[in-house]
């Protein structure tokens, strides 16, 4: 394939060769999506592949494979990053990173995060098929424990990497069984070596399912993400008093469960008040003793808050703290609320968001700006570096649940996408 060597810059200075529109193996893509989702895979046909199990070894273990098999070196941080890169015609230049992760939720879906990481190989492949070199290396970045959801908070480790936690805060978070994320590293053989962070990184780009319904209810093939939303996340433990349910009576009771329900309310009462963007959520609750005929003493709950407006957000934070000290006080329980996550909205940067419309348009796909109302490592990634990401649509917008779904199709044009607006920033310099 015999490739011109002029560029053209655009408006706002992206390097673009002049003719560039490559296209990537949509049939490998798919198939490579198909096997790493075996890898976990329930029943009703979603993954379940909490980070640090047994079951995430075994997803890191074939990528890595697969990564070697396509002429990568690999490197993997103490974090338990995985960095394969693809070297550049100029060494000393800083790599552009693509990439995204391989856990999911414990009902999670075959697209999430495995989309992006399988992407970004499959981009390595094609320049592979195509012989193309780069002038700037180009590197897949697999995040550790992006969901969160076994060790809180997510995307723990592209936080380490950006700057936003310190290395001990990432090695020290804890599982509900009080297995530490840096103990779990080890004995799954990816505590790495290599510092986390600390380098330049030319450029990121993650390629992702939208987890909503816009795309695909609009029949648009590719989301340019512009921003994304900012997030507070919480957690609440209530201490009341254990006792019988029969002989207690009701206006003795400091019942923490009862005071958890209230707060329930609360949050989305928050939510509906700051309508139409905001998002509020409590996603985990346990009672103790739990027990069917025992006043619950002691009760631990999550909160969620997400909008695109800074203010409202922090409007929101006021409200849950006045609000869950007044339940707080009129149920007679001692509370505790420790806000454990929190990142403002970040819009993503201009030339890199450019990259991907110019792509999307090039290739004659639809297309429309849109904000990501999920956390993503591109939002960490993004303080440290240039960095866009690229939506595809999803069946039903549904995602963290085993339906999670999406089509051959779909996955080929975000990918398409995706290799054009990283061969943008890493330079095509021949064959």
């Amino acid at each position: 394939m015999q490739l011109a060597q002029r560029y053209e810059p655009n408006a706002i200075g992206v390097a673009m060769q002049a003719d560039s529109n490559f296209r990537i193996d949509g049939a490998r893509l798919w198939d490579s999506l198909m096997e790493m989702a075996r890898i976990g895979a329930t029943a009703k046909g979603g993954v379940n592949r909490l980070t640090l199990t047994d079951l995430d070894r075994q997803s890191r273990d074939l990528f890595i494979d697969w990564c070697k098999a396509a002429g990568c070196t690999i490197a993997i941080d103490r974090m338990g990053s995985i960095f394969a890169r693809r070297a550049g015609a100029d060494e000393t230049l800083p790599p552009v990173m693509v990439g995204s992760h391989l856990d999911t939720q414990p009902t999670g879906g075959k697209f999430d995060g495995a989309l992006g990481t399988l992407a970004a190989l499959e981009i390595v492949r094609t320049l592979n098929d195509l012989d193309i070199r780069t002038r700037h290396p180009v590197e897949i970045a697999m995040w550790t424990n992006e969901e969160g959801s076994r060790f809180a908070p997510a995307m723990v480790a592209s936080g380490v990497f950006s700057g936003m936690f310190d290395l001990a805060y990432g090695l020290s978070r804890k599982d509900t069984e009080g297995k530490t994320l840096g103990t779990e590293l080890e004995r799954i053989g990816y505590a790495g070596t290599e510092p986390v962070g600390g380098r330049p990184v030319h450029a990121f780009f993650e390629l992702h399912i939208e987890q909503g319904p816009i795309l695909e209810e609009a029949e648009i093939d590719i989301g340019v993400v512009t921003h994304a939303n900012g997030q507070r996340w919480y957690e609440i433990n209530l201490e009341g008093v254990e006792s019988h349910a029969g002989p207690t009576p009701m206006d003795r009771r400091k019942d923490a469960l009862l005071g958890a329900a209230r707060i329930i309310e609360l949050v989305n009462a928050i939510g509906l008040a700051n309508e139409p963007h905001a998002c509020a959520t409590c996603g985990m609750i346990e009672a103790s003793p739990n027990s069917r005929n025992v006043i619950p003493g002691h009760v631990f709950l999550t909160v969620d808050f997400r909008h695109p407006d800074d203010e409202k957000l922090t409007a929101m934070d006021a409200a849950l703290r006045t609000g869950v000290e007044a339940i707080a006080q009129r149920t007679r329980l001692k509370c505790t609320l420790d806000q454990v996550f929190h990142f403002p909205v970040k819009r993503f940067d201009a030339s890199c968001v450019a990259a991907v419309r110019e792509a999307a348009g090039r290739l004659g796909y639809s297309h429309r700006d849109i904000a990501s109302a999920a956390g993503h490592d591109a939002v960490y990634m993004a303080r440290v570096a240039p960095a866009a990401m690229v939506f595809t649509p999803c069946i039903g917008g549904i995602s963290h649940n085993e339906a999670e779904d999406m089509t051959p199709a779909w996955a080929t044009a975000g990918c398409d996408v995706l290799l054009n607006a990283v061969l943008a920033k890493a330079e095509v310099i021949g064959t």
